[in-house]
């Protein structure tokens, strides 16, 4: 019987922050200040869960280098030391000093606050705040922790301390707890804390303790909570977005582009190891950013109907299962199936955070979420499964499209309008497709029912005062690729009675992408350059498709075939969904 992950020990405690947050909530109902947002807190714990589930693939960075350096560097090897109660807590002692350092460094050089910014980056402060957690700070987190490894602090020794100074930190998050005498003038505590997450001049970079602030006392780094001056939380670049993603990118992304944009060499190095703010000066010239007012910091808090917050809520507690199964089984599976796992609840909470931000509805969300459990069946040989994610998938497309027209018709505006016809007629052949591949012998009748699809949303495409192939360069380059992959197929072996009916297929969803940079030719938006993206993402899935049937297998094919197959229809949706609203928003702006 093997000991019990870090990754387990967090399912097992993870009742507990619940039943926590749910007394913080009950709490502030109580004094009249409600401590949660919705949104937000599902936003944070949905963070936490991608911190916690990316860990399962840093783990060599985390404990193996460390396990590493204390195998060949120790000083002092004395295992019986160590796991004595003195040893225990010296060792608890030294990782919170190496965690002040890490921490303190976190705020003070870029690089390190790009991974440690998704931490403060919401604007309440509560116990969901405690779980939001970055997915990237074990890229440089294990250097701070290698003079314990020279201590020789054995690695079980460290990964249980550094276990313990994690959940310590976990209460001192919330607002419902006020000043504790003596205690504030030890240990980090909710008072010491709610300084180090402000943005106010007087508290920025104080307080990095995690269980003792007796370090911040040592090393100059101490703020005392002062009620005369409220605190304000957040970062100095607001997120504003409820996107997993782009909260771990965000710092990055902004680093990356100064770094790009500066002329100088030396500039493009120290943007990522100068203090976070600092900018080369060609680049603050030439992308001027305004000065940080903290009067002005809108609270981001996009409206939620009671559909969507009961559906965030629902979506909520089916990615914590998810998750709990995910963490509890990871060290007991191929790194391979954990990927493909972990993808599709990163699928997940990507369309729960765009759906509560208002970036696809609903039923978009749950057919990119139906779309990643078709990819994962697939490819696992969970037959039953894929079964029934697989139709559901285009079922929930249907729905989209069918919800969006009638919103539209009861604001007096689309309603069901050709387009809309057309997209869900494409949808139904796709539809139909998908469940004759899946019957054995029904290869030439799902490819006609998807023939017929792209047929339909060629036609779509062509709406909106579209010309027939207005692209030239488009029309050649896809009539190009689709007739070099025939000929790739035809050499590598396709089979004599399906060379007709497959070029007609080709031909048609080359024609299908070229309408499509037509079509984007024309309307030069963001929602028509999805349909045309996605159009490419068809030919891609169908090329991958073909090879692996009729020229070589590919490693993974059923993941790389559904994967791009789902994002071309996700795409197309999107963008045929909101097209018409961008444009009715740009006319409205012009008028």
């Amino acid at each position: 019987m093997h000991a019990m992950s870090g990754s387990q020990i967090i399912v097992l405690v993870t009742p507990a922050f619940l039943l926590l947050m749910a007394l913080e909530w009950a709490a502030g109902r109580w004094r009249g200040r409600p401590a949660f947002r919705l949104a937000d807190a599902v936003s944070s714990i949905s963070l936490g869960m991608l911190s916690q589930t990316s860990a399962v693939f840093t783990r060599v960075l985390r404990l193996g280098v460390y396990t590493l350096a204390w195998q060949v560097l120790a000083l002092w090897r004395n295992d019986a030391f160590w796991t004595s109660a003195a040893g225990w807590l010296l060792a608890l002692l030294l990782y919170d000093l190496c965690y002040y350092w890490y921490h303190r460094l976190g705020h003070r050089v870029a690089v390190l606050w790009a991974a440690h910014a998704v931490h403060h980056q919401s604007q309440d402060y509560n116990l969901s705040t405690a779980l939001r957690q970055t997915s990237t700070g074990a890229l440089f987190g294990w250097l701070f922790y290698l003079p314990m490894a020279l201590a020789g602090v054995p690695p079980l020794v460290f990964g249980v301390v550094g276990l313990i100074d994690l959940l310590y930190q976990f209460w001192v998050h919330t607002e419902q707890v006020g000043r504790l005498g003596w205690f504030d003038r030890w240990f980090c505590s909710p008072s010491n804390h709610r300084v180090h997450h402000a943005v106010n001049d007087r508290y920025v970079d104080k307080n990095y303790g995690g269980i003792l602030i007796v370090w911040d006392r040592i090393f100059g780094t101490f703020e005392d909570e002062d009620p005369r001056e409220p605190v304000v939380y957040g970062t100095r670049g607001l997120l504003n977005s409820w996107d997993p993603l782009w909260a771990n990118a965000q710092v990055y992304a902004g680093l990356a582009r100064d770094s790009w944009h500066t002329r100088s060499w030396a500039d493009k190095l120290g943007v990522w190891w100068r203090p976070p703010g600092w900018r080369p000066a060609d680049v603050a010239r030439r992308f001027p950013k305004p000065a940080f007012d903290i009067t002005h910091m809108p609270l981001f808090n996009p409206s939620m109907s009671p559909a969507l917050r009961g559906f965030a809520g629902l979506q909520l507690v089916l990615l914590l299962g998810g998750v709990s199964a995910f963490l509890w089984q990871a060290g007991d599976v191929p790194l391979a199936t954990n990927a493909i796992w972990f993808a599709v609840l990163l699928a997940c909470q990507w369309a729960l955070g765009a759906a509560m931000q208002g970036r696809v509805g609903m039923g978009e969300a749950l057919m990119i979420e139906a779309g990643a459990l078709a990819t994962a069946t697939s490819a696992l040989g969970l037959l039953e499964w894929h079964w029934l994610a697989k139709p559901a998938a285009m079922v929930f497309a249907m729905v989209a499209v069918a919800s969006c027209a009638w919103q539209e018709r009861a604001a007096g505006r689309f309603g069901l309008n050709r387009p809309r016809a057309l997209l869900l007629a494409a949808l139904l052949g796709s539809l139909a497709g998908d469940v004759l591949l899946m019957l054995p012998g029904r290869f030439v009748p799902g490819l006609v029912s998807f023939l017929l699809a792209h047929l339909f949303y060629i036609a779509l495409f062509r709406q909106g005062g579209v010309p027939w192939f207005g692209q030239r360069a488009a029309l050649g380059a896809t009539l190009a690729l689709g007739a070099g992959m025939y000929a790739f197929l035809w050499w590598g072996g396709l089979p004599a009675a399906l060379r007709a009916p497959v070029a007609a297929y080709v031909g048609v969803i080359a024609l299908m992408a070229a309408q499509a940079w037509s079509r984007w030719d024309v309307q030069r938006d963001r929602a028509a350059l999805m349909v045309a993206l996605g159009a490419c993402c068809f030919m891609l899935s169908d090329s991958l498709l073909a090879i692996n049937r009729f020229v070589t297998p590919l490693p993974g094919a059923q993941v790389w075939v559904l994967s791009s197959y789902y994002a071309a229809q996700a795409l197309i949706v999107g963008g045929m969904l909101r097209g018409p609203q961008q444009r009715a928003q740009a006319a409205a702006l012009g008028g």
